[in-house]
This record gives structure tokens, C-alpha cells and sequence, in this order.
């Protein structure tokens, strides 16, 4: 009876001892996306111009990009860093983090050297080609790898650009700093990490893309917040921000 009630005593410590590094883990990341969040709508307020918006400084647009992608990205990834913790042990958790958000980084370098205020015309055809890479086998591919464990952060983190790089670009086409796109962007990001790829809701997401680029092509009068008003450029120019 001794050694019975001692091994009772001892197994909900060891569950407790089990499920705390998976609390915690749980709780930095999710933490740690809200805090980017909020740093990230700090930044960007005032800096919405629709497809003219300027980046700003390189220093300014990389801190902006990287609060942004720890926003958007670290919720759909707590599956890969829970695993990553169970693993590794918690001390794993921060080095892969890391070098997970600076894949994203190095992309949001790549935005930087590549992008200019444009028009309606190049926001449209940059929407259509993200819904077409969504109908390809390439973004079917990271899109199931993107839901696999994975050695590191790079590796993790290479993947899940590969799933979502049509959805990040279609993000800057549009208006790299509105906080409207951010969120329609993160919710499909998170749907995509988190759920099974299925042809029922992949395709009409995809079609949908399509639709929305043909639109912006066609009358990007009928698409809000597409092009800036004179009280956009007044108001982003009093923020300082456009240099």
C-alpha cells in the first residue's frame, strides 16, 4: 500500500513537471506575438497609404517587419515550437524562434531593395499572381511541410515562406503598412499553418485571390483605401515617417 500511494503521489508531479514547459512555451509565444502586435500597430499608425506608401528608412522598415512577422507568424507556428520544446527542452525555444523570424527577416530585406510605391495596375497583378502560385503544387508542397517538425527555425522557416510568400507579397502589394491587411493576412496564414490541406477550401481561397487581383485590375476605384487620398499624404508626411 506504501509503495502504491508513493507512486500515486509522484504521478501528478511528473504530469505537472510534463505540462509546465508546455505552458510555459505556450505563453512566451503567444506573449510574444500579442507584445509585436501592439509594438507593430504602433509603427505603422499614420503609415497607411495604400499602394503608394513609402517604406521609410531601412532601419525603420526592418523594425517595423520584424515586429510585423512576429505578429502574424509566431501563432501559426506554436505547433513547430511546442514540438521543438518537447525535444529540446526549453532552452531549444528561443534559438529556434529566432533564427525561425530571421528567415523573415532576411524576406523583408528583399522587400525592401525590390519594392517602390506603385500603382493599381501592378497591386492587381500582383494579387493574380499570388492566386495562382496558391493553385500550385510548389505552394501545396510547403504547405504541408510548413506542418511538419523540423530540425531548426531555418529550416522551419523556409518552408513556411514558401507557403505563405504569396500571401506576404499580396500583403505588400496592396499596402505594406495598413493594419486592415495585416489582420485578413494573419487570420488566412494561421488558417493555412494550422489546418490539413483540403482542395474544398484551398481552391475557392485561391479563386477568390484571383477574383480580388482582376478587380483591383479592373476598377481599383471600388477597392477602399487602394490609393491615397490627399489627407493620407498630409497625415503621413506629419508623422515623419516618409524618409
Amino acid at each position: 500500500m506504501l509503495l502504491n500511494d508513493k507512486v500515486a503521489s509522484a504521478s501528478p508531479a511528473r504530469k505537472s513537471a510534463g505540462t509546465d514547459p508546455t505552458a510555459a512555451t505556450l505563453t512566451a509565444t503567444l506573449g510574444l506575438a500579442a507584445a509585436s502586435w501592439v509594438v507593430a500597430l504602433r509603427q505603422m499608425n499614420g503609415m497607411d497609404m495604400g499602394v503608394a506608401t513609402p517604406l521609410g528608412s531601412f532601419a525603420f522598415f526592418v523594425a517595423v517587419w520584424v515586429s510585423m512577422m512576429a505578429a502574424m507568424m509566431l501563432p501559426g507556428a506554436i505547433p513547430a515550437v511546442l514540438r521543438r520544446a518537447h525535444d529540446g527542452g526549453m532552452r531549444a525555444v528561443p534559438v529556434f524562434v529566432g533564427s525561425y523570424l530571421a528567415v523573415w527577416t532576411v524576406v523583408g530585406v528583399a522587400v525592401y531593395a525590390l519594392y517602390r510605391p506603385h500603382g493599381s495596375f501592378a497591386a492587381g497583378a500582383v494579387v493574380i499572381a499570388a492566386g495562382l502560385y496558391e493553385l500550385t503544387p510548389l505552394k501545396q508542397h510547403f504547405r504541408r511541410r510548413c506542418r511538419d517538425s523540423a530540425r531548426s527555425g531555418f529550416e522551419y522557416g523556409l518552408r513556411c515562406v514558401g507557403s505563405s510568400i504569396g500571401m506576404m507579397l499580396m500583403l505588400v502589394a496592396l499596402s505594406v503598412m495598413s493594419v486592415t491587411w495585416m489582420f485578413v493576412i494573419a487570420v488566412i496564414v494561421l488558417a493555412q499553418k494550422l489546418l490539413p490541406a483540403k482542395a474544398a477550401v484551398d481552391v475557392p481561397l485561391a479563386l477568390a485571390v484571383l477574383g480580388f487581383g482582376i478587380l483591383i485590375v479592373i476598377a481599383p476605384s471600388s477597392v477602399p483605401g487602394l490609393t491615397p487620398t490627399m489627407a493620407d499624404v498630409i497625415g503621413g508626411a506629419s508623422h515623419g515617417k516618409l524618409f
